[in-house]
């Protein structure tokens, strides 16, 4: 069993890295199926596993490169790149669109209907066609998705299509 998991520890952490390339690129530039930000959760917990036997079949060399600095170097540069993400301004709400969408959602059928050239009525019709479940036309359309089982994402997406 421990020649399997070592054969197969650096080949494991190659295929999910490309996964997690795929799916975090997609991510990044909102193109790809719905599917791609669970893929890329749940797989890049895996991918842990693999980082793991890696690191443990791999550990004489890994020695070498804690003593030297370009390891160091890497992780205070990776620490401070992610910091940057901790500024104020910088983390709240992601990019601006997130922060309108958020917004949009906060609010009811009632109050985003114009804006979509429809008629409350109307949109809360194609809401329950599309199978959410809405309680009047002045609950938030963020609770008509958790009510529903769905994501905000979804139901925009329902919102965005039905506009059309």
């Amino acid at each position: 069993m421990r020649s399997l998991l070592m054969r197969y520890a650096t080949p494991s952490i190659i295929g999910l890295f490309l996964v997690s390339l795929v799916t975090g690129t997609a991510l990044f530039f909102h193109v790809g199926p719905s599917a791609f930000h669970g893929i890329h959760e749940w797989l890049s917990m895996v991918l842990i596993l693999g980082f793991a036997l890696h690191v443990w079949r791999n550990w004489r060399p890994m020695l070498a490169y804690m003593k030297g600095k370009p390891l160091a170097v890497s992780l205070v540069v990776s620490l401070l790149l992610s910091a940057v993400f901790f500024l104020p301004g910088r983390s709240e709400g992601g990019p601006p669109v997130f922060g309108l969408a958020a917004q949009v959602m906060a609010h009811s059928a009632t109050e985003v209907a114009p804006a979509l050239g429809t008629t409350p009525d109307a949109l809360i019709a194609r809401l329950t066609a599309a199978g959410y479940t809405v309680g009047g036309p002045d609950q938030p359309l963020a609770e008509i998705a958790s009510a529903s089982g769905r994501s905000t994402m979804d139901l925009a997406a329902t919102l965005i299509s039905s506009a059309r």
